[in-house]
């Protein structure tokens, strides 16, 4: 009767070879006298032969024997039962798993084949498995069958399992699935290759992983990551490191990227001639993949530092995800041409350089609105006037295309010349007026939207005067004797935005040293299905309470003060009066290796004559020399240094005038290593940020002179 117990009592006869390894001597040795197994030496000839086949497989099998289900297993099923062997041979199954026996598809589905004889195979089951000594759950995924075992008579004695885990390969596609999400938020290549580089080496537990594409006009650039490297948010957040490579450079990544064709090394020095470091000395294995797209060429490399098997199935998700890597760098390259033509068209129209005055420090920001691809009609300024006061000015153009850029150009211009002849605010508004109702009447439009405010600062009178054409009212942090800061929005009347008629009057508010005016477009407070008050208070408030008042670390500030992303352009212009005039200095810095170590000497004698305390020595110097370091890597060309010391704070900013440049021929690596990226900068500094410029980026930090060293 099936499930009936049957045993014969002569001893069974070895398979020749088989239950021949460590882990069948262990089984062979167990005390089964206790069990419903009994003794090797009086096993059922059919039943011995079934254990030699489980103890001689490589895959994970096991026997449950009688009505109790009793395991005997081999090598790789106690692979999968982890802490629980070897305490579970010998042991009823409902035991072993008496936290899963329950659950539906396990206990009964094992007790069903058992009493009825019904083979049974699930290619995909998900089971919380106990591995670790913590006795906390993870799920796993298992293709698993139980078959009947009959012995001598053909009574059914117990259940033969195969299993084999599959979360690994599970976990694979459930991360490609993932990947592809990632690159769909993808912008620029920089951004497709820290998505790319992130899930390989996670996806496919790689020791090396690169990423190359060509440059377009011959040459190639390659970015890779090792296991193990440190790469902390800040370092995610800049751009990759970049290798640039000569267009005859011999490559198995660059080799698939030409071909077109993947290749694959079991085993071997796959990066000898070309490696430039232990990490690609020490690979031994490894895939090539072209990303299989015809507007970018490029590819994708996965390496182990030990022998590898490439199966069917990791070859073809590595086929898979170089696709998907290849559609984004499709769209990121025709993204970054169209990017770079409108933000070359933006920045060509705002001012390259704005004044450097003892009193009135000066800062501005402009960030693209939609997605960055489209020149857009933010625009500010400042420049000095005939009478010695300082002409301020901050507009919107709507519109986010090449003829609202086209129109902010020419009313920035025509505001600069009418103030160069009659400085009052309300008379330059008047003269705009005129000129935006004549743009609109030469294209035929009523609709063309503009608001400006303009002011003119007179330091010696320690006073602002200005007038608004539909602009938000400007916003000014005061400081107290004591130190204490507050922000307050300034009451104005505001006019109709220009084109109307209309002619704004003029208000003069007191402007006096420690305080900082900030004027901002809309950009910067609006948010969709948010009140408008919401956002000028957020504002207020982050102003209000900034470490210094400084006009640059005011503008991050002023960016980042209302939660939630915007698709209108962002500008900000800040203007400090300062308490004393400030001390600065600069450095051109060449694309050289030893550039740094330069800097370093320089910035330390600088400060040092300055008698700046030593601390903020210290950390200024090594935060500098991580800045100095970035630039040269990242856009290959000269940088400039530039450092600014008032009373209060240290200021100091690096600007690279590139993306795409070439280092000096040296090694990259005889540079400072960029683990600790801006890690470090966060951790030193008091406030930092990024600055886009007319011609590459700028990189700043702050750091607050402690009261009792100020002089």
């Amino acid at each position: 009767m099936p499930g009936t117990v049957g045993r014969v009592p002569t001893p069974a006869t070895p398979v020749p070879g088989a239950s021949t390894g460590p882990g069948a001597a262990a089984v062979l040795a167990h005390d089964w006298a206790g069990t419903s197994l009994g003794p090797p030496e009086g096993w059922d000839p059919a039943v011995r032969a079934v254990v030699d086949l489980i103890l001689a497989s490589p895959m994970p099998m096991a026997l449950a024997y009688g009505d109790d289900l009793v395991l005997l297993y081999n090598d790789g099923y106690a692979d999968l039962l982890g802490s629980k062997h070897p305490a579970a041979l010998g042991r009823p199954s409902a035991e072993v798993y008496a936290e899963i026996w329950t659950l539906p598809g396990v206990g009964e589905v094992i007790e069903r084949a058992y009493r009825q004889g019904v083979p049974f195979l699930e290619k995909e089951s998900t089971l919380p498995m106990v591995r670790g000594r913590s006795g906390v759950a993870e799920q796993a995924v298992f293709t698993r069958s139980h078959s009947p075992v009959r012995d001598s008579t053909g009574q059914i004695v117990g259940m033969l399992t195969i299993a084999a885990e599959t979360t690994h390969v599970t976990e694979q596609l459930q991360g490609l699935s993932e990947v592809a999400a990632a690159l769909a938020g993808t912008l620029t290549l920089d951004d497709v290759a820290r998505v790319a580089l992130r899930y390989a080496i996670r996806t496919f537990d790689a020791d090396r992983v690169a990423f190359a594409v060509d440059e377009g006009g011959g040459g190639w650039r390659m970015v890779r990551r090792v296991r193990g490297e440190l790469m902390d948010e800040a370092d995610e957040r800049l751009p990759p490191l970049w290798r640039r490579i000569p267009a005859d450079w011999s490559a198995p990544v660059v080799d698939a990227a030409r071909s077109g064709g993947p290749s694959f090394t079991r085993d071997g020095q796959p990066l000898r001639e070309i490696a430039v470091d232990r990490h690609d000395q020490k690979i031994r294995s490894l895939a090539a993949l072209p990303l299989g797209t015809s507007v970018v060429r490029g590819g994708l490399a996965v390496g182990y530092q030990v022998p590898h098997t490439w199966s069917a199935a990791e070859r073809a998700l590595l086929a898979a995800s170089a696709e998907l890597i290849g559609q984004a760098a499709e769209r990121a390259r025709r993204f970054e041409t169209q990017h770079g033509t409108a933000q070359l068209l933006q920045r060509s129209m705002l001012p390259e350089n704005l004044p450097d005055l003892p009193r009135l420090r000066i800062a501005a920001r402009y960030d693209p609105g939609v997605d960055g691809n489209a020149a857009g009609g933010d625009f500010y300024d400042a420049f000095l006037l005939p009478t010695g006061g300082l002409g301020v000015v901050l507009g919107d153009v709507a519109g986010h295309d090449v003829q609202a850029a086209a129109r902010m150009g020419q009313v920035r211009a025509a505001l600069r010349a009418l103030a160069l002849a009659d400085p009052a605010p309300d008379a330059v508004l008047a003269g705009l007026d005129r000129l935006v109702t004549s743009l609109g009447a030469e294209a035929g439009t009523h609709e063309l939207f503009v608001t400006v405010v303009f002011g003119v600062i007179d330091a010696d009178r320690r006073e602002f005067t200005l007038a608004s054409a539909g602009h938000p009212a400007p916003l000014i942090r005061r400081c107290t004797p004591d130190g204490r800061s507050h922000s307050e929005y300034l009451t104005m009347p505001v006019g109709p935005p220009l084109g109307l008629g209309g002619r704004p009057a003029t208000t003069t508010v007191a402007f006096r040293p420690g305080d900082t005016l900030l004027l901002f477009s809309d950009g910067v407070v609006e948010r969709r299905r948010q009140s408008l008050t919401v956002g000028l208070d957020a504002l207020g408030d982050a102003v209000a309470k900034a470490g210094s008042s400084d006009p640059r670390a005011l503008c991050a500030v002023a960016t980042a003060a209302v939660p939630g992303g915007t698709e209108d352009d962002v500008a900000v212009l800040a203007v400090e009066h300062a308490l004393m005039p400030s001390r600065s200095a600069s450095m051109e810095v060449p694309a050289e290796p030893t550039a740094p170590s330069r800097v370093r000497h320089w910035m330390s004698g600088q400060l040092t004559e300055w008698q700046v305390p030593e601390a903020v020595i210290g950390a200024a110097v090594l935060c500098t020399s991580e800045l100095t370091t970035n630039a040269l890597l990242h856009a290959g060309t000269a940088a400039r240094v530039e450092i600014d010391l008032s009373p209060e704070r240290l200021l100091v900013s690096v600007a690279d005038s590139g993306t795409r440049g070439t280092v000096t021929r040296a090694r990259t690596d005889t540079l400072s290593s960029r683990g600790r990226g801006l890690g470090l900068i966060e951790q030193l500094s008091d406030a930092w940020g990024t600055d886009p410029t007319v011609r590459g980026s700028t990189v700043w930090f702050e750091i607050l002179i402690p009261p009792a060293e100020r002089r």
